[in-house]
């Protein structure tokens, strides 16, 4: 019995294994990304405020995803301020990425997933937060070897407004 429901279990898994757009067999093999692996300084404005932080990237899950930890502290108390815990990886079926944000501020905005094309050297990501969409937009600077990351918000106005218009630069 035990080895009829240990095969019931993986039928699923061996029916799809062979067609499958995403999975085991399919890593997330990605030249741009790959330059994001590493540790970086992160500093530019956030809402019109100078910020700090520290950004490491390193991929995970048998290489399905891009996990990203960013965290801010603050200079005068020392104090984490910001953290967060993001999944950069790759829907094969619908020809995008897909990203998953998790940060200090809950479950309430972290339910939200992001998604969006690769265009050249840049990976724009658009979250459909509680309170209006969001934009985030990664480029890559080869002559600089630097990110841009540049998040812009939608304001009960209609109009976009900038969130954060950031340098990453690789730790030595």
């Amino acid at each position: 019995m035990k080895k009829l429901l240990l095969l019931l279990a993986l039928l699923p898994f061996a029916a799809v294994a062979g067609e499958a757009p995403d999975g085991p067999g399919r890593v997330l093999s990605n030249a741009l990304l790959d330059h994001l692996v590493g540790s970086w300084a992160l500093s530019g404005p956030i809402l019109g405020q100078s910020a700090e932080l520290t950004l490491t990237a390193e991929w995970v899950l048998n290489h399905q995803f891009l996990h990203i930890h960013e965290k801010a502290r603050s200079a005068a108390a020392g104090q984490v301020t910001y953290e967060a815990e993001v999944y950069i990886g790759y829907d094969n079926a619908s020809d995008r990425y897909v990203a998953h944000w998790i940060d200090v501020y809950g479950g309430r905005f972290s339910e939200t997933l992001g998604y969006g094309p690769r265009t050249e050297d840049r990976v724009a990501l658009v979250f459909e937060y509680p309170d209006g969409p969001f934009h985030n937009t990664m480029t890559w600077n080869t002559g600089s070897g630097t990110w841009h990351v540049q998040m812009e918000q939608k304001g009960p106005d209609g109009k976009w407004h900038m969130f954060a218009d950031q340098t990453a630069v690789r730790n030595k």
